[in-house]
């Protein structure tokens, strides 16, 4: 027989507008019944939340942000603890878009179905084998065509995505990968755990000095997690015919005045250099590709899963404010 679940659960709510970088105080944990099961509905218990910097700007508002006093959404992974749907058995592993809640009432259009392979930890789901890993997947091969023996740099690179950017590269077969990162601690992971090159702490000097020195021949691909200088920089850098990914900016999130262009933008025109921005919802198909190249590296363990793990629902705030202050080392995420 399954189990009954709780009926009540608990819910992170936005309750004010952030004004710059957000604050603790912008959030409230609330606890509510959850209503009975309807047919063909299941209810999630959530293991793992996703916690991103891009949440800020739905947080802000607008037509497509986040309603105040009310849950708010992100990536989780979960089973299925009760159910009244066919297609979603109790124990089934899901991910979806309830997140920032300990449990979710889903219904089977609303969740995808996980694959559950024997060591591979379901919280990869989120991270390498999640939006992020598909992330730098889809930024290297659908939008920069990152070829054997070309040069890659990833800004952010100790984050969700560079983490998988990184070790993605390699399976691709690039021939040198160049990392940015914001302390030597995580300069030294990328180096000695996940096989780049070389990494560089970006507080340390100019960027474009920095770059300079750790790819003296320049750079064929670049990954953008953080525009600004680093845009500036990689354009610098950059050799004939490149080709750069635009991800994320990290460094315009939450500030006041956004950074001007990069000054050397028109030598996009010179070089013949591809600037490319996407958004990774448009790319869903290539979900099986990535699971086909990383789940037998993951069981392998030739793959690493690099996560920060906060534990505890009460700490997902935490988590949030954590990773855009870049506490993490790889995904962060939240295991309740």
């Amino acid at each position: 027989m399954p189990r009954t679940a709780t009926r009540s659960a608990r819910a992170v709510h936005q309750v004010a507008r952030p004004d710059g970088l957000p604050t603790a105080e912008l959030f409230a944990f609330v606890e509510d019944e959850l209503p009975p099961l309807t047919e063909g509905a299941a209810l999630v218990e959530n293991a793992f939340l996703s916690v991103d910097p891009y949440m800020l700007g739905s947080m802000a508002g607008g037509p497509d942000g986040y309603g105040l006093h009310a849950p708010l959404e992100g990536r989780a992974v979960g089973r299925v603890v009760e159910s009244r749907s066919a297609a979603l058995p109790v124990g089934t592993p899901v991910i979806h878009r309830q997140g920032w809640r300990t449990h979710a009432v889903v219904a089977p259009e609303q969740v995808r179905v996980l694959p559950d392979p024997a060591g591979v930890p379901l919280s990869a789901h989120l991270g390498v084998l999640g939006g992020t890993g598909l992330s730098a997947y889809v930024g290297l091969t659908r939008v920069a065509a990152l070829k054997p023996g070309e040069d890659l740099f990833v800004s952010a690179a100790a984050g969700g995505v560079g983490t998988a950017a990184g070790q993605l590269a390699r399976l691709l077969g690039a021939r040198r990968v160049v990392g940015s990162a914001g302390s030597p601690a995580k300069t030294a992971f990328l180096t000695g755990e996940l096989g780049f090159d070389a990494a560089f702490d970006h507080h340390d000097g100019p960027v474009a000095e920095l770059l300079a020195q750790a790819a003296p021949d320049g750079i064929d691909v670049y990954l953008d997690n953080v525009g600004g200088e680093h845009l500036a920089a990689a354009i610098g850098a950059m050799r004939d015919f490149g080709r750069i990914a635009w991800c994320g900016a990290i460094a315009q999130y939450g500030a006041a005045t956004p950074p001007a262009a990069p000054h050397n933008l028109f030598e996009l025109v010179g070089r013949s250099i591809r600037l490319e921005g996407f958004l990774v919802r448009h790319h869903l198909d290539a979900q099986q590709e990535l699971y086909d190249l990383l789940i037998p590296g993951l069981r392998s363990g030739r793959v690493l899963a690099a996560e920060t793990v906060l534990d505890g629902f009460d700490r997902t705030v935490d988590a949030f404010l954590g990773v855009l202050a870049g506490a993490n080392t790889g995904k962060m995420l939240v295991r309740l």
